[in-house]
């Protein structure tokens, strides 16, 4: 049995280290953008490698062409400035660290400029063992994460105001990935859960705005987006997570109060869900995912190499068919192991372990 459709990653992977050395080697001038590109090349390769040894399934390249899993848009958009936001994230032991963003701040108006995921889709095209994926991030990304006062409400008075102008980026260069004939895409929503987090919904009522009423904006940005890939016939998935950033994480709450919202509305394939560890909650939301749409529990976790126990995965997995169909299912990591280039406290054998072990857990489950 092919297991790709049942054990499936998110997406990232840790860089390995020619790279980051060339990452650096390109920053101070000491080699070129086609030297780097080889680099690139070379690497993403060796990404393709090790999930086929793996047996891990939709391909991708590791996003090892991205400094963080938006930073190909923010590059390719007019209207964002290098100015990072300052944004809380948590950490074991209810530690709370303040980070520069990875992220670009809101400046000016927004519009696409160039094309951001075309050289990525080339060269999986040409080099990918079996069916491969690309990812975009989603709206509500920034909305949370890149408007500031000062800074962005000088063209967008408010965060909602950015929505319809980031969201035709989106659906610019989403359009363009179906032109160019790109059978899947995935779609990073990591701050949806933004909603349940008690501290930013008081933020953006601070702020003037109904977060159900920010929330349903979103949302219907999202319907258009989707809408128009699936009518093109790609496949799209949507990954929902808690922020993940060198092994913290930025939202907390469960997917109960935005689970009717959001899977209800939002006409993906295939849903991947962070559930590696209680601040997920249950599993009970998942019974909001329409009939026919596979729910793909992200059980293992990438913030740590710590190994899980794969008879207490395949038991999640079983708990899941009482309210989704066992068919209907999948299993994946919670997140990315690199969601920016510096990537999660693992080694690169925690990582392929990992891998495995989501290879494991859908043969024992699906075989």
């Amino acid at each position: 049995m092919d297991f790709s459709g049942k054990a499936l990653h998110v997406g990232s992977l840790l860089r390995p280290p020619a790279l980051l050395r060339a990452r650096e080697r390109h920053a101070a001038g000491e080699i070129d953008a086609e030297e780097l590109r080889q680099v690139e090349d070379q690497a993403v390769l060796e990404a393709l490698a090790v999930q086929r040894d793996s047996g891990i399934g939709v391909y991708t390249d590791g996003e090892y062409r991205r400094n963080d899993f938006m930073s190909h848009l923010t590059a390719a958009t007019d209207g964002f400035v290098s100015q990072a936001p300052v944004l809380d994230w948590n950490a074991d032991g209810d530690e709370r660290t303040t980070d520069d963003a990875i992220l670009n701040l809101i400046g000016g108006r927004l519009r696409h400029r160039d094309r951001f995921t075309d050289r990525e889709a080339a060269f999986l095209a040409d080099h990918a063992p079996g069916p491969w994926k690309l990812a975009v991030p989603e709206v509500t990304n920034f909305v949370v994460a890149n408007w500031q006062h000062g800074v962005s409400d000088t063209v967008y008075p408010t965060r909602a105001d950015i929505v319809d102008d980031l969201a035709a980026v989106v659906r610019a260069e989403t359009e363009a990935l179906a032109r160019d004939g790109v059978r899947h895409v995935q779609i990073d929503a990591p701050c949806f859960t933004s909603f349940v987090n008690d501290r930013l919904t008081a933020v953006f009522e601070a702020e003037g705005l109904d977060p159900s009423e920010l929330l349903d904006r979103c949302v219907e940005a999202d319907r258009a987006i989707v809408g128009g890939l699936r009518d093109a016939g790609v496949t799209v998935g949507m990954h929902i997570c808690r922020g993940n950033y060198r092994g913290q994480w930025f939202n907390e709450g469960t997917y109960d109060g935005i689970a009717e919202e959001v899977f209800g509305r939002i006409p993906v394939d295939h849903w991947l869900l962070e559930y590696d560890t209680e601040r997920a909650g249950s599993l009970d939301p998942i019974k909001h995912v329409p009939a026919g749409t596979t729910v793909v529990l992200g059980l293992v976790t990438t913030k740590t190499g710590a190994l899980e126990d794969p008879d207490v995965l395949a038991r999640r997995v079983d708990e899941a068919s009482r309210l989704v169909p066992l068919e209907d299912l999948a299993i994946s990591p919670q997140c990315g192991f690199a969601s920016e280039v510096q990537g999660n406290p693992l080694t690169w054998d925690d990582q392929r372990r990992k891998l495995d072990l989501v290879v494991t857990v859908a043969q024992r489950v699906w075989g």
